[in-house]
């Protein structure tokens, strides 16, 4: 048999979760709870506060399926979306005017916070969803702070090919953070 397309699919499990059937919300947890655990843990640090957040998303998709429009997107980005959002919402809670002193004292440190943890959560995000090969070449030179050279030869790849892997995979990270941002 073989394998729906992605939109096909996305659009597929959204019926199935529409009609109630709780093997379609298995399958996306399955499909989709490192994600979203893994980006509310890079936005919150805490693996307690992740965990929550993981619950809250797939309870919204399960009892709120047709909010999901496959014409805007995929059904990993509207997820990744739901996270982010209820990720910063709760860090935002948490460090609200009373972390800062008065209303608005220290509301330019909490914004620097807020965006440089929503920038980095963007960033796994669309790292994660780039091929393996790029990914894995990424994740070594930038994540781990090797060098091309060392990156391929970790790889068992020609050094032009780690360094075209990167380009490629930097290019792909640029355009899809651009993209975003234009939305």
């Amino acid at each position: 048999m073989a394998t729906p397309t992605p939109g096909r699919w996305d659009r597929q499990i959204q019926q199935r979760l529409a009609r109630g059937e709780e093997a379609a919300l298995g399958e996306l947890y399955d499909q989709f709870s490192p994600l979203v655990h893994g980006l509310a843990n890079r936005v919150l640090d805490s693996q307690e506060a992740a965990e929550h957040i993981t619950r809250e998303v797939f309870a919204h998709v399960w009892e709120h399926p047709g909010e999901f429009d496959p014409d805007r997107g995929s059904m990993r980005s509207w997820i990744g979306t739901l996270t982010h959002r209820r990720a910063v919402e709760r860090l935002r809670r948490r460090t609200g005017p009373a972390a800062g002193g008065p209303a608005g004292a220290g509301s330019a440190g909490l914004e620097e916070e807020l965006l440089a943890a929503a920038t980095a959560a963007r960033v796994q995000y669309v790292v994660t969803s780039l091929p393996p090969a790029l990914r894995e070449t990424l994740t070594l030179t930038y994540f781990n702070g090797r060098t091309y050279q060392e990156a391929a030869r970790e790889l068992g790849i020609a050094e032009a090919t780690a360094k075209h892997r990167m380009r490629l995979g930097l290019q792909l990270l640029a355009s899809a953070l651009a993209a975003e941002d234009g939305r």
